[in-house]
């Protein structure tokens, strides 16, 4: 066997490796604490941090904080859609875990999201004045800070509220039609990509 090949079996073998200590992290108690932990610090740090600098305005700061949210549901829906659903088998098997058990405490390893939201940060900075990135960053934490309550609060809760019982049957739908209803939080980009689920079989 040739030493490229070799070599290149033992990355393989250390990724496999990686990808199974990774599994087991997710399922601990540690890694949900830790996890929100890290969800609230990402909500909470960058909008004290942006209204700390003073430099932003209310209309366009309401805005960006908006705009924030927005981008997250699609961030939700793409991640939800195209990875958790899509080809990539580490992420199919993590999420396949949660359909087999809706009320489980699997999550994403706690650093992950920080430093996707890090990342992203730097990104923003390159685009618009740093308050306002900061305030962007906040935003999409406050969205996947939501996402992660109201998540676990659908499989947990059974609601009284007819309209709140409406908007969490859309999640419980996607339970039993896997390629319908990606939103957890909204229904929006569904409606957009026709991927809502319509009991005549059409989507809408």
């Amino acid at each position: 066997m040739s030493n490229w090949r070799k070599h290149l079996e033992i990355e393989m073998h250390w990724a496999d490796g990686a990808l199974a200590w990774l599994e087991r992290l997710a399922a601990t108690e540690f890694n949900r604490r830790a996890a929100f932990a890290c969800d609230l610090a990402m909500a909470v740090l960058p909008i004290v941090g942006a209204l700390a600098l003073r430099e932003l305005r209310l209309v366009p700061a309401l805005m960006m904080f908006g705009a924030g949210l927005l981008l997250f549901s699609l961030i939700e829906y793409a991640f939800h859609r195209w990875l958790f659903h899509g080809p990539d088998q580490a992420m199919q098997r993590g999420h396949a875990r949660h359909h087999d058990f809706p009320t489980g405490t699997d999550t994403l390893p706690f650093f992950i999201p920080p430093i996707s939201l890090f990342l992203l940060a730097g990104l923003f900075n390159e685009m618009m004045p740093f308050a306002y990135a900061l305030l962007l960053t906040g935003a999409i934490g406050s969205g996947y800070l939501a996402y992660g309550e109201c998540h676990g609060a659908i499989h947990r809760t059974r609601f009284r509220n007819p309209w709140v019982r409406r908007w969490s049957a859309h999640h419980h739908v996607h339970h039993h039609h896997e390629g319908h209803n990606f939103g957890v939080t909204t229904p929006l980009w569904d409606l957009v990509f026709r991927t809502k689920y319509e009991r005549s079989g059409r989507r809408g």
